[in-house]
C-alpha cells in the first residue's frame, strides 16, 4: 500500500496521526504531514488504512499499485 497527503485539504483534525503516528506527524497548529514517502507495510495498513477512512476532508489517498506487465 501506498498513500499520500493532500495538506491543501488538511484541517487539522489528527485523526490520522492518531491512528497512525509512524506515517503522519501534525505541526504546530495540528496540520498533518506524511512522515516517509507514503510506501505502507503490510503489518501496518489497517492503522494507515482506519487514518485514511476516518479523515473528514479526505486528504488522505491511497495511490494506485503499478502492474508489474
Amino acid at each position: 500500500m501506498r498513500v499520500r497527503l493532500d495538506r491543501t485539504l488538511c484541517d487539522g483534525f489528527g485523526f490520522c496521526a492518531k491512528h497512525a503516528p509512524g506515517y503522519f506527524s501534525l505541526d504546530d497548529w495540528g496540520y498533518a504531514s506524511l512522515t516517509g514517502d507514503g510506501t505502507v507495510p503490510e503489518a501496518d495498513e489497517h492503522d494507515v488504512r482506519r487514518a485514511l477512512l476516518d479523515c473528514p476532508v479526505h486528504a488522505i489517498i491511497e495511490v494506485p499499485e503499478e502492474d508489474d506487465a
